[in-house]
């Protein structure tokens, strides 16, 4: 599997230089056998560190991973998750490409994960990633708005 560095990320577009840091397989968010493989080889502690760093949602972090603030450093030190925390992880992940490449810019996809969207019942979306059926949700949202369809 090939791994997409820095440069090649930024020429490739927003979503893909978000993550460059990351040293995921470049199709990791489009293509779903590649996820389903790395969810199944887990993903290392140092990578939800740098995913932490990167999208600067520790407290996200630490609701995905069931864990505490203080507790969250030992995540840090597993050479690979489970399966469950690999794939909430993950999935989180793909979620925040989608919506940079939505939004055409990392920062205002961040931006709009903490406004209350009144398609999503006036919730914020990073209050609903924490479970599969409110990525979904979001999911449903974030194509609506790229489409052209605003509910």
């Amino acid at each position: 599997m090939d791994v997409i560095d820095r440069e090649t990320a930024q020429a490739i577009g927003n979503g893909e230089s978000l993550f460059a840091g990351l040293d995921l397989p470049e199709d990791i968010f489009t293509d779903n056998v590649v996820f389903i493989r790395q969810v199944r080889a887990g993903i290392s502690g140092q990578l939800v560190r740098r995913a932490i760093k990167l999208l600067n949602e520790r407290d996200l972090f630490v609701t995905l991973l069931e864990t505490d603030s203080s507790n969250l450093h030992r995540f840090y030190k597993r050479k690979a998750l489970g399966r469950n925390q690999s794939e909430e992880v993950l999935d989180t992940l793909r979620l925040y490409y989608q919506a940079a490449n939505v939004f055409g810019d990392a920062d205002v996809a961040r931006e709009w994960m903490h406004c209350e969207v009144p398609a999503l019942s006036g919730s914020r979306p990073v209050d609903l990633v924490d479970t599969a059926q409110g990525r979904d949700m979001i999911r449903q949202v974030l194509g609506k708005i790229e489409y052209g369809e605003f509910s």
